[in-house]
């Protein structure tokens, strides 16, 4: 009997000298109020914090969002220094359209079309240079696509700019 109570009193300092961990489910408590959603839902943590992280006790966690498209949520400690990622559970379908708002972007018609002959034009002060190609995929106005010029090897990348012209990119036309 002494024999244990001697084990216990050896181990109670141990115990209490024991570095302590951030606790993950105060984490998950405070990823729901910065989210406003709980876990699980829509907008909310897509899962809890793993418990098995030993995160060195924080007095002061900062959070924020990872991006503009509040996909994760970045949970940070200055001192200790550690800073961890929840993923955020993104709706299936996108949002709707507000009011007023900008529209999704509608994929404009190709201009130039796979098989087109294709003049290839770029000038600058002082110069001006052409080539005919063939083009070697679709491509809208603004849009880059491959062109096969007859006396070269490989293709080259160009940039549309109307039916049947093109300029080489980083040109303005």
């Amino acid at each position: 009997m002494i024999r244990h109570i001697v084990m216990i009193a050896l181990l109670a300092p141990a115990a209490a000298t024991a570095v302590p961990f951030q606790d993950t489910i105060a984490l998950d408590r405070a990823v729901a109020g910065f989210t406003g959603q709980a876990t699980g839902t829509e907008g909310g943590a897509r899962t809890p914090v793993d418990p098995r992280l030993r995160l060195a006790n924080c007095s002061m966690v900062a959070m924020s969002w990872r991006t503009n498209n509040h996909d994760a949520v970045v949970v940070s400690c200055s001192s200790p220094n550690w800073r961890i990622f929840v993923p955020v559970a993104m709706p299936a379908t996108p949002p709707p359209v507000a009011i007023g708002a900008a529209s999704p972007a509608v994929r404009a018609e190709p201009v130039i079309r796979r098989g087109d002959p294709v003049m290839i034009e770029a000038e600058s002060n002082g110069f001006s240079i052409s080539r005919e190609g063939v083009a070697m995929g679709d491509a809208p106005p603004g849009g880059r696509f491959m062109v096969k010029v007859d006396d070269t090897r490989n293709p080259v990348q160009a940039v549309a700019v109307a039916s049947g012209r093109a300029t080489l990119p980083g040109w303005i036309q």
